[in-house]
């Protein structure tokens, strides 16, 4: 799902002037974030768009992946869940479907009834082992443009990025009234900004 969908981005210039009118606004941080945003979204897309042409959702595909990397730590419906970003429920649903085209199977653990094991079927192996040559010549392309060292050092940025989401410490809307009129919404303020 995208996140952003603005087609074009604000030019630099655009930015600086609504630093004069948003005085919390960065420009070179609203344009970093927007680049980020605007990357991740194509990247998603271009995944999104290989998979779905050979027949598998995002969401499936992930499950299968995490399976078969034949781990006991991924191997129970909240395990997978958790791995995979998704709420309980979303997968279960998703393990109804594997399993109702038999590419997955649940199992009770004999030493623990209370506890779920979910597996590859041989069909499922089968299928996700038919995806992974032709997936990772799709990762590759996607981050060709990168050497090695770019790419070392993309992932340190994006590590510092993540690190610094965890104690991001944003005022309560409840605690910061804003006056009338003031109010914008981030996709709002930057569709202003976009140029004509």
């Amino acid at each position: 799902m995208p996140l952003l969908m603005l087609k074009d981005l604000p030019r630099y210039e655009c930015l600086l002037q609504a630093a004069r009118r948003y005085p919390s606004l960065d420009p070179s941080a609203t344009d970093a974030f927007l680049n980020l945003l605007r990357t991740g979204d194509e990247v998603f897309a271009a995944e999104a768009e290989f998979l779905a042409a050979r027949g598998i959702s995002q969401g499936r595909f992930t499950v299968l992946m995490l399976l078969n990397r034949g781990c006991e730590t991924y191997s129970t419906p909240a395990a997978l869940a958790e791995a995979s970003g998704v709420t309980r429920a979303t997968m279960t649903g998703l393990l109804d479907t594997l399993e109702k085209d038999r590419l997955t199977e649940r199992q009770t653990d004999p030493n623990d009834r209370r506890t779920i094991h979910v597996t590859l079927t041989p069909k499922g192996q089968a299928l996700i082992e038919s995806l992974i040559p032709d997936y990772f010549r799709c990762v590759s392309g996607i981050m060709e443009p990168l050497d090695e060292v770019e790419r070392t050092v993309l992932v340190s940025l994006l590590h510092k990025i993540q690190q610094g989401l965890a104690p991001l410490d944003l005022p309560e809307q409840a605690d910061q009234p804003v006056p009338a009129g003031q109010s914008l919404e981030l996709s709002e303020a930057v569709a202003e900004l976009a140029p004509a």
